[in-house]
């Protein structure tokens, strides 16, 4: 692949230490897919509303992931910032805002993420409506579905389209719905919708909870679409953040070989961009080596951890696997 000047900039300059980890990270899932493998993403974190997306988005549309494991947060936020973009508020000094500061932004209905305010009746009053009347046309017709499902649905519906504010190939959500792309969201009643969901659930307007489909369901879905897969491809973990969004899926492998007592290939290929360090019981910490442990990893498995922000090192690892 000719190496483009983002890859050039890391390969020579990216030597030691965490920037080291980095390129060794990317030139590891380059090898990976090279040799038949899938790479499956996780998404902890603010991802969406960091924008994410610009280089994920192109991930996606190349190929270079194949199925995505994220909270509810980072699959609404995607979706807020699609609709809503000019009217988010950065706050460049949010490490000095005071207590009365942040009260005023509540009352201006901005809701903060770090130095960037997400704004109520842009972003989640103007989705709420929409998906809704989804989650009541599943709810009539006896249907279940995971929650990116009813986002789909309203993307689909072109009800949105001239609300975009963003160009549209920089939504990540956009870019998996057209590939159709496998993704699960295990805590999903952890997020704005998912407490909206809630609401609706408690004054009737849904009447079977499992409209939704539930952390079972989910598990279930992952274990069915690994088993396949891995018939044919090994699969690489690519873990941002720690969390649910990243020790949900990881041990779907040791479900299916002990629980299931089926012969499970272990994860071919670990990467964890993190700022947790290693800690007493501290999971999201953990050095890769402790999966082992639990039949996650092999000692033969590539693994790889780059403690720093997600946000600056994310689109660098994106950009040298699609060779910019």
């Amino acid at each position: 692949m000719k190496r483009g000047p983002i890859s050039e900039f890391i390969v020579k300059n990216y030597k030691h230490f965490n920037s080291a980890s980095l390129v060794d990270a990317a030139v590891g899932w380059e090898t990976h897919l090279n040799n038949g493998g899938k790479m499956f993403v996780t998404l902890a974190g603010a991802m969406s509303t960091a924008e994410l997306g610009i280089s994920l988005a192109e991930m996606i549309r190349n190929d270079k992931v194949h199925a995505i494991c994220c909270t509810g947060a980072n699959l609404e936020e995607d979706i807020y910032n699609l609709v809503a973009h000019d009217h988010y508020h950065r706050i460049p000094d949010w490490r000095a805002l005071t207590a009365d500061d942040e009260m005023a932004l509540l009352e201006k209905g901005l809701n903060r993420v770090t130095d960037t305010c997400i704004p109520e009746h842009e972003a989640m009053r103007k989705i709420e409506a929409l998906i809704n009347k989804e989650w009541q046309k599943a709810d009539a017709a006896g249907e279940s579905h995971p929650p990116h499902y009813y986002f789909w649905e309203v993307l689909r519906s072109g009800a949105l389209k001239s609300e975009y504010q963003i160009d549209p190939k920089n939504s990540w959500m956009l870019a998996a719905m057209e590939k159709n792309l496998p993704i699960y969201t295990p805590g999903w009643e952890d997020s704005t919708n998912g407490n909206m969901y809630t609401a609706a659930c408690m004054d009737g307007r849904i009447k079977n909870v499992h409209t939704m489909n539930s952390g079972i369901q989910t598990m279930m879905r992952l274990a069915d679409w690994y088993t396949e897969v891995s018939k044919n491809s090994s699969i690489g973990f690519f873990q941002i953040g720690g969390g649910i969004a990243g020790d949900f899926p990881i041990c779907v492998v040791p479900m299916l070989e002990q629980d299931l007592e089926r012969d499970t290939p272990l994860w071919g290929y670990f990467c964890q961009i993190s700022d947790s360090t290693t800690s007493y019981g501290g999971y999201s910490g953990a050095v890769p080596n402790e999966k082992i442990t639990w039949g996650k990893l092999d000692k033969s498995t590539p693994k790889f951890i780059i403690e720093s922000d997600a946000t600056i090192v994310a689109p660098l690892v994106f950009a040298y696997v699609l060779g910019q």
